[in-house]
C-alpha cells in the first residue's frame, strides 16, 4: 500500500465523517498516528490485564482523530455512518483513556488496576465527585467496580492521582444514587 492518496500528493489523513478500520499491525498503517489493532489489544492487556481474546469477534475503527470504536461484527472499510458499535478508547493523547462504555462492557475481564468501592463510595463516584482513596497501585486510569446483586460490576473509569480518585463519569451519565 502506498501512503499517498488518489491524487498521489499527500499521505492519507483521518476523515471525521467516516469510520476507518484500524490496521492489524504497524506494517499495514497508512494514516500516520493511527493505532493498530495489535497496539489496542496490547494496551488493554498491559494496563488492565484484559486478555486479547476477550475482543475476538470485534473489529476496531477510528472516526476522527483518536476516537476508537469497537464493533461486534465486520463491514467493509471505510464506513460513512454516525455510529458503529460502542465508543471504546481515546488515543492520540499522552495517555490513552478507556471509555465508560468499554469499561462497563469489558471491565469484568480485568485483573489489574481495578479498584472496588463500597456502595457509598460508588454513589459518590457515579455522581461525578472526586474522593480521597488509599490505594497502593499505579497512578492513571482505573476500572472502578462495586457490588451489584452480590457480584463486582464495573461502573466506570476513574483517574487516580495524588491519593485521590477522580471520577471520569461524563456529566450526562452522572447519577445521584
Amino acid at each position: 500500500m502506498s501512503p499517498e492518496n488518489d491524487a498521489g500528493d499527500a499521505p492519507p489523513e483521518n476523515d471525521g465523517t467516516r469510520f476507518d478500520r484500524l490496521p492489524a499491525t504497524a506494517d499495514e498503517r497508512v494514516v500516520e498516528g493511527r493505532p493498530t489493532r495489535r497496539e489496542v489489544l496490547e494496551w488493554w492487556d498491559e494496563r488492565f490485564g484484559i486478555p486479547p481474546e476477550t475482543f475476538d469477534g470485534h473489529t476496531f475503527w477510528e472516526r476522527g482523530s483518536g476516537k476508537i470504536w469497537a464493533f461486534a461484527d465486520d463491514v467493509a472499510s471505510p464506513v460513512a455512518i454516525e455510529g458503529l458499535g460502542l465508543a471504546f478508547l481515546r488515543t492520540r493523547r499522552e495517555h490513552w483513556k478507556p471509555t465508560l462504555e468499554a469499561v462497563q462492557r469489558f471491565g469484568d475481564a480485568a485483573g489489574d488496576r481495578v479498584v472496588h468501592l463500597s456502595r457509598e463510595a460508588a454513589a459518590t463516584f457515579v455522581a461525578g465527585d472526586d474522593q480521597d482513596l488509599d490505594w497502593d497501585g499505579d497512578w492513571g486510569y482505573l476500572i472502578v467496580t462495586t457490588d451489584v446483586a452480590g457480584e463486582p460490576e464495573p461502573v466506570g473509569v476513574g483517574l487516580y492521582v495524588h491519593g485521590e480518585l477522580r471520577s471520569q463519569v461524563p456529566k450526562g451519565r452522572r447519577r445521584e444514587l
